[in-house]
């Protein structure tokens, strides 16, 4: 299909995100910013974090991964369910008892000011490498089928794209978001549905025979029950609730827009109705990813992994297709980047730089230093997808994963602590602990085979990091 039309229909999209921010940022504060006024309905909450929780990774990597690792995937979805449960009933309780803009106060109240700061930064590295992988891959995709026949370069896409992104939130904040990704939302599930049922026409294969025709090929198990494979079925399951829990109940990103809402029981609602909604919109993508392998098989089509739903949507399809795959894509993209911009913004403001709390600085002040900041986190996203470039990165959901392993580990070691014993700890020392978690995991992860022989760490070194921050701090503790 032309990039002249692909282009066009980009460009009228980015033109409604622009009505929406207009019409949603009147009259907008730092708390409509920060947590929306604490008005947000639960149920456009609950419907856009899908968007936000899924992104472009989602979108082009699980259905990608269904020939290597079949239907695998929904096991880790399986333990979202549960870990949103306990978020639900456990971490939001308490978020809305102590009135929290940022979920890393509670830290603070807790265990310190350096506990709360090591917190607060480790949530700002790792939103910032995660929000930067999922950007990249939609961005790639845009430039290799729409912008690089018009010879614009990686670096301008990205630029212009993270402008766009800027324009509509840099007023409304929260406020703006809660809306947009309604509609982003939307535009997604509309796409993977519309794609699957065109692919099913094409292959003249009802629902039934096309899961026996994945059966068939070995696309369609769920369960694997090998206890030394990483997807052994219950460390997949116990790693997906781990996952949710932290970076989802444990994420700014994620908590401010259900503390936007403006009850406890409205918020429980919401993550509750994403629970469900998760297990029906995974199976569906993985669905998704088995027919486009059996339409590759038939129609001779060699691209494998991130690339197969691209190479199928832009070359294979009708032009319609094309158009809704597009739009898909990018409805996929900017939840998770508009959000968690803003969400970086947030916790800098106000972990790192105190704005609330200094009664130095005026209304107007703080607005500008909110602005700055998130003018600076634009640019920092600029320079870490052109590195992800560089590197060329295959599929983006394995280091996603990676990357949540790593820095989501000591949060959830440093909540973990805080939420089940009454201990206090020497605060000064909780940043070297923080710090020494990850790098032993770094070296047990890659030194793995040697200490393990044949049993493989996977997901789970995200509870193991958790862990072992949790004995450190357990180390550095007396009674309260």
């Amino acid at each position: 299909m032309s990039p002249v039309v692909l282009l066009s229909f980009v460009l009228g999209y980015f033109l409604l995100l622009f009505a929406v921010a207009a019409y949603t940022s009147r009259n907008s504060t730092n708390d409509s910013f920060f947590i929306g006024n604490r008005n947000s309905n639960w149920m456009l909450v609950a419907f856009g974090m899908i968007g936000t929780s899924l992104s472009g990774v989602t979108f082009v990597s699980v259905p990608g991964a269904v020939a290597k690792e079949s239907f695998a995937y929904f096991q880790i979805t399986v333990g979202y369910f549960i870990g949103y449960i306990i978020i639900a009933f456990v971490l939001l309780p308490l978020y809305y008892r102590l009135q929290l803009t940022s979920i890393y106060t509670y830290l603070n109240d807790r265990l310190g000011i350096a506990s709360y700061k090591t917190g607060a930064s480790f949530f700002i590295l790792s939103r910032t490498l995660g929000g930067t992988a999922r950007l990249y891959l939609v961005v790639n995709i845009l430039q290799e089928t729409i912008l690089q026949s018009f010879g614009v370069p990686f670096w301008l896409t990205t630029f212009i794209i993270l402008i766009m992104i800027l324009l509509y939130t840099y007023k409304g904040g929260v406020k703006t978001i809660v809306w947009t990704d309604t509609l982003q939302t939307t535009c997604m599930l509309a796409g993977l549905i519309i794609c699957s049922i065109y692919i099913l026409g094409n292959l003249h294969l009802g629902i039934s025979e096309s899961l026996q025709a994945m059966n068939d090929k070995g696309y369609s198990t769920i369960l694997f029950f090998n206890p030394n494979s990483k997807l052994f079925f219950v460390k997949q399951i116990i790693a997906g609730a781990f996952i949710a829990i932290t970076m989802t109940g444990m994420d700014q990103e994620m908590m401010q827009k259900n503390i936007s809402v403006k009850t406890l029981k409205d918020s429980q609602k919401n993550i509750i109705t994403l629970a469900v909604i998760m297990l029906v919109v995974i199976l569906l993508f993985l669905f998704l990813g088995g027919l486009l392998y059996l339409f590759a098989a038939q129609n001779n089509v060699t691209a494998i992994g991130d690339k197969i739903f691209p190479v199928i949507a832009l070359q294979h399809m009708p032009h319609f297709i094309s158009v809704i795959f597009i739009i898909a894509l990018i409805s996929a993209l900017f939840p998770s980047a508009d959000g968690a911009i803003t969400a970086l913004t947030s916790s800098f403001c106000i972990d790192i730089l105190g704005i609330q709390r200094r009664t130095d600085l005026t209304i107007e002040k703080k607005k500008r230093i909110r602005q700055v900041t998130h003018l600076t986190f634009t640019a920092v996203f600029l320079v870490v997808v052109l590195l992800y470039k560089w590197r060329n990165e295959a599929s983006m959901i394995g280091l996603i994963l990676k990357v949540a392993a790593y820095t989501y580990g000591p949060l959830l070691g440093l909540f973990t602590f805080g939420i089940l014993l009454k201990r206090s700890v020497n605060d000064k020392l909780v940043p070297a602990v923080c710090i020494a978690a990850p790098i032993i995991c770094f070296f047990i992860d890659k030194y793995q085979q040697q200490c393990f022989g044949d049993f493989q760490v996977g997901s789970e070194l995200l509870i193991l990091n958790g862990a072992l921050t949790f004995v450190g701090l357990l180390l550095i503790s007396k009674k309260a």
